[in-house]
């Protein structure tokens, strides 16, 4: 029972890291009706520009909970950024095309920035340096509770609550409520849809960057492939949630992390990875819309 209750910890800690992917390509989705699926790229690039972030204060030396909050800081900002640059040159010119063209562009971005980096920093994977010390915060019996946990479980609950209230109590929620129904209404009453998409990029590519540190603190390598299956297993996360859906990416994303944390530890981390894809295909045959989706009917 000890080992059953450590392994729905970690896999709850797992899930909240894919959670904060999870709702980038929900947000996405919800505004533009695109599966960007350079979003887990995105979090490769705020892992690099977390590493940048350690050297430059030589936190490796003296890890500091301050340090830490500069890591994260640097990571959103840059991931942030490049989330405008993928916005404004890659998919806006595409907008009002087709659906397809829009997701080949996204391949290719994930593709340009995969290679960009192996040029910039090589195919190896580095270590990424430890930035807090680890220690176990909590423990009872064969339980144990490390810092790690407890910061990866805060980030992520302090960053989806703030989403949260950006989405159903700001006036930028509203607008982006408004622009996931009908662009055409909301432009009619003085929204501006390219901004209201531009900033909804930031917030998503500021939670990849945020996951990408967490998951580094957790697991200290970065490598320009990080964001490949992280991405798509987030993406099967608000798949099985509901795409489009907040809170519907986040049970999702609990939900896969728990299996597959409950599969490593009583069969074998061989079969994690498969998971992913045998509940895509099992929510596709099932419930197309997901666990909180509604379906849409389209005309053709």
């Amino acid at each position: 029972m000890q080992e059953f209750i450590q392994l729905v910890i970690n896999g709850a800690a797992l899930g909240s890291i894919y959670a904060l992917i999870a709702l980038g390509y929900t947000m996405v989705y919800g505004v533009l009706g695109l599966i960007n699926f350079a979003h887990g790229d995105v979090l490769m690039v705020g892992a690099y520009a977390g590493l940048l972030a350690v050297w430059s204060i030589h936190l490796n030396a003296h890890p500091t909970l301050l340090g830490l909050l500069w890591v994260f800081v640097v990571a959103m900002v840059a991931s942030s950024l490049l989330g405008v640059l993928i916005e404004r040159f890659a998919y806006r010119p595409l907008r009002n095309g087709s659906k397809l063209n829009l997701l080949i562009t996204s391949v290719g971005v994930s593709l340009l920035l995969e290679n960009l980096c192996q040029i910039l920093w090589g195919a190896t994977p580095r270590v990424f340096p430890s930035i807090l010390n680890q220690e176990i915060f909590f423990k009872v019996d064969h339980v144990a509770i490390t810092n790690y946990l407890v910061v990866t479980f805060l980030v992520s609950v302090v960053l989806m609550i703030i989403l949260e209230w950006i989405v159903l109590k700001t006036q930028l929620g509203r607008a982006m409520r408004a622009i996931s129904y009908s662009h055409e209404m909301a432009m009619l009453v003085g929204i501006s849809a390219d901004n209201i998409i531009m900033i909804t990029f930031m917030i998503g590519s500021a939670l990849a960057a945020a996951a990408g540190i967490l998951v580094v603190i957790n697991y200290p390598q970065v490598d320009p492939t990080m964001g490949l299956l992280l991405g798509l297993k987030a993406f099967v996360a608000a798949v099985l949630g509901g795409i489009g859906s907040i809170r519907g990416a986040v049970v999702g994303a609990l939900t896969m992390g728990i299996l597959e944390s409950l599969i490593a530890g009583y069969f074998s981390s061989t079969y994690r990875d498969a998971l992913a894809f045998i509940v895509l295909i099992l929510v596709l045959m099932i419930k197309p819309s997901g666990l909180f989706g509604h379906h849409q009917p389209e005309k053709v």
